[in-house]
């Protein structure tokens, strides 16, 4: 059903785009809400004014500018003009400040911004720093967290078959495909021989998954998705879930898992990459490397040996180990990455591939049943 828009709403609309001046060619006064909304917009990409000349270093104009966006735009809008005034006004420095926080509107790329001010933090801001990540973390696990448990159950319990299953436990479709041999074609029907079953829910450990995540400044999304998921999976008890992140150092937060929060204010963004350093700590700790799936997420600029990167993946593969490389685990889409690094993978049976926290569990699905990844097409 399509809507018939008015000249006069059609020229609001442009004049808004447009901005005003003497080049957008409406004639169109603004009043009102309008002119709330065009001040707004203007402080943030009016082109003809400096840097200064928009939010400046005043705390109480940001405030207010903050307030109105909030008032006048949905969250989405509001989530996109706060990532570009971060950008091009400098709006990181004013988040330092208690007030500045409360004010804001949290999202994944404000906790990105959060994470990569560090150290700069002072004490004062920090609980309302931590406040705000804990806010859109604990949306993401709503968001995330069953249907994530949901997939990564199923797929441990189709995992662990046994072959004298009672009925109720026989995997139909899996016991049909492995008897086909015996149909009988005069009875239209399969002799089933041999039963494929769903193994019984048990507290021992199955699988074990290993996530390492690239800290580099361009991985932030990335590093949040990973430390909720990570959370999730070390949440499931028959599965064993570490946690390493990585620069050109490399840091071990398994035992933070408990609290996304907790892991995500130890990670430090930015910095350089060394892959290679950071898969050997990997394999150093795989001890069962049939049942283990290793979660690469970097977007594989490499600073370190590519070879031995290359040649230690290979090595993992070799081993029986399931090795999944993501480019991003975001909702961004593909990230700049390394296409040659990528393609090197991929040669190995690796092909690396961006994620969205939505396809993330049956991905993991995947890998834990050993079956072919779901990609995207690009």
């Amino acid at each position: 059903m399509s809507t018939t828009i008015s000249d006069d709403e059609r020229l609001r609309r442009w004049r808004l785009v447009l901005g005003g001046g003497e080049a957008d060619g409406t004639g169109r006064a603004l009043t009102g809400t309008d002119a709330v909304m065009d001040r707004a917009l203007g402080t943030l990409y009016d082109r003809s004014g400096d840097r200064s000349g928009g939010l400046g270093a005043s705390a109480p104009s940001v405030a207010r500018w903050l307030g109105d966006i909030r008032t006048y735009f949905p969250s989405s809008v509001v989530q996109v003009m706060q990532r570009d005034a971060i950008d091009r006004l400098g709006l990181a420095t004013l988040l330092l400040e208690p007030e500045m926080l409360e004010a804001v509107e949290p999202d994944v790329h404000l906790v990105g911004t959060l994470l990569s001010l560090g150290g700069a933090m002072p004490e004062t801001t920090r609980e309302t720093a931590r406040a705000v990540v804990r806010k859109v973390v604990d949306d993401l696990e709503k968001r995330l967290a069953a249907r994530t448990r949901a997939t990564l159950t199923g797929a441990l319990d189709r995992s662990a078959r046994i072959s004298r299953p009672r009925h109720r436990d026989i995997d139909w479709d899996r016991t049909i495909r492995a008897n086909l041999r015996n149909y009988l074609p005069e009875h239209r029907t399969v002799v089933p021989e041999r039963l494929v079953g769903h193994g019984r829910a048990s507290r021992a450990v199955r699988k074990e998954v290993v996530l390492c995540i690239d800290q580099s400044g361009s991985m932030a999304a990335s590093v949040v998705h990973a430390a909720v998921f990570g959370a999730v999976l070390a949440s499931l008890r028959t599965l064993a879930t570490r946690l390493v992140v990585f620069d050109t150092s490399v840091v071990d937060l398994t035992e933070q898992l408990d609290d996304p929060v907790d892991v995500l204010f130890s990670t430090r963004l930015g910095g350089g990459t060394d892959i290679n350093r950071a898969l050997a700590y990997c394999q150093s700790r795989i001890t069962r490397p049939a049942d283990t799936v290793v979660v690469l997420v970097s977007d594989l600029y490499e600073g370190g040996i590519r070879d031995e990167m290359l040649k230690r993946v290979a090595a993992m593969k070799a081993s029986g180990v399931q090795f999944v490389s993501l480019l991003a685990l975001s909702d961004e889409g593909t990230p700049a990455y390394d296409r040659e690094h990528a393609a090197a993978l991929a040669a190995l049976g690796a092909p690396a591939f961006a994620c969205t926290p939505d396809l993330f569990p049956e991905i993991m699905a995947a890998a834990l049943e050993k079956r072919p990844l779901p990609i995207p097409e690009a």
